[in-house]
């Protein structure tokens, strides 16, 4: 499934050829799962540059809430589908939906004044649409019900063409079994197999480290260990499942954490972010089966894209 371009060169350590560009033939999909700041996101665009896919062809959960309240807005097509095929609409009030509970009532209660300042509306307590309570939860970081999850995901993919017929990678989803089960049932109606389960997996001390390094007010100690509990009990869980569904030889475990360091003037270790995301995403590159001298050649120009990416935005400064 991968295709290689190659350009004839000097004769360099024995080598005649090297691989200027592989592409990876579809239909399909590539999943990236693991814990909280195991770099998945890094490593999913590392892996579609390296791929030729396009930026589309990168779908993380939080692009996909972006682009489903423009695309709701903006393409009725695209809103029919949501509605007819999802029971997601603008015309559905979130008090009194398939989804409503108790919970959720309270939940979007208890926003009410914020999210009426955010739209700039009056009374909403008598109806607030689910597209709103999408938007606001989208804008605000809160968490949308499940089975919406569920279902922007498959919309997402039935509404463009492109993804029955070319491959594209989804970052960080599925979460849960429950999440994990849908996603599958789904691919397989509408005939897209699953290339590959790519399992990123870092420690729970590792996590915290990465995750405080960000200085995220949210990234406080409870909330990291909470974030790491639902990877054990909710992810690793969902990746058992695949591997039960789709065979052992479909899912790859990564491990995430392949620091390289340089050193400076001082002589004190830095971590080389470029060539230690690199590293990862080399190791995925070889359980899709591309030989390693491939890899090395094709990890080493991004390298050096990346550096040159960094630069500039450091000269900018």
């Amino acid at each position: 499934m991968i295709s290689a371009e190659k350009k004839t060169m000097k004769l360099i350590d024995n080598e005649l050829f090297k691989v200027d560009k592989i592409s990876l033939r579809g239909p399909g999909v590539v999943i990236l799962t693991g814990p909280s700041s195991c770099g998945k996101g890094e490593v999913a665009a590392a892996l579609s540059r390296i791929m030729s896919l396009p930026d589309y062809a990168h779908l993380s959960m939080g692009e996909i809430l972006r682009s489903t309240i423009v695309n709701s807005k903006e393409d009725p097509e695209y809103a029919a589908l949501l509605a007819d095929h999802y029971q997601i609409s603008k015309e559905l009030n979130i008090f009194d939906c398939l989804d409503t509970t108790a919970e959720l009532t309270r939940k979007v209660t208890k926003h009410l004044p914020s999210m009426q300042a955010f739209f700039k509306k009056e009374d909403m307590s008598a109806f607030t649409s689910q597209l709103e309570w999408l938007e606001y939860c989208t804008m605000n970081g809160l968490l949308v019900p499940d089975r919406w999850t569920q279902n922007f995901i498959a919309a997402h993919i039935e509404h463009k063409a492109a993804f029955r017929t070319q491959p594209f990678v989804i970052d960080g989803y599925p979460r849960t079994v429950a999440a994990a089960e849908h996603l599958l049932q789904f691919l397989a109606k509408q005939e897209i197999p699953v290339i590959k389960v790519i399992h990123l997996s870092i420690s729970k001390q590792e996590m915290i480290v990465r995750a405080r390094s960000r200085g995220r007010a949210d990234d406080d100690s409870a909330s990291l260990v909470s974030r790491f509990n639902f990877y054990i009990e909710n992810v690793q869980p969902s990746v058992d499942y695949m591997k039960t569904e789709l065979g052992s030889e479909t899912i790859a475990l990564i491990d995430a954490h392949q620091p390289v360091f340089d050193l400076n003037e001082s002589g004190q270790k830095k971590l080389n972010l470029p060539r230690s995301i690199a590293k990862v995403a080399a190791s995925a590159l070889r359980t899709l089966g591309i030989p390693r001298v491939i890899v090395r050649d094709l990890i080493e120009e991004l390298i050096q894209e990346r550096l040159l990416e960094a630069q500039k935005t450091s000269v900018h400064v």
